[in-house]
């Protein structure tokens, strides 16, 4: 049941560089890509809502989920197997 990151189409509806959102959130473009490919263990809620705020944004248009098949479906293989 793999949490699916939707950072980056929630930037491009908003027009918003990974720069940008890196400086109005206050933490680094790399945290911001490794959010955006789901490439983290973990995120605060403190930067999840500073996201938010500065994408006039809810957490659920960030972060989804999906189950197995769907995700499947849409990524080709099971979240962890490369």
């Amino acid at each position: 049941m793999p949490i699916v990151m939707r950072l980056d189409r929630v930037m491009a509806d908003r027009k918003m560089s990974s720069l940008e959102l890196a400086e109005k959130v206050g933490i680094s473009p790399v945290n911001i890509s490794r959010i955006k490919t789901g490439r983290l263990k973990g995120i605060r809620f403190s930067t999840l809502e500073a996201m938010c705020e500065a994408l006039h944004c809810k957490p659920g248009d960030i972060i989804d989920w999906m189950d197995d098949e769907e995700y499947v479906k849409t990524f080709g293989q099971v979240k962890g197997n490369t």
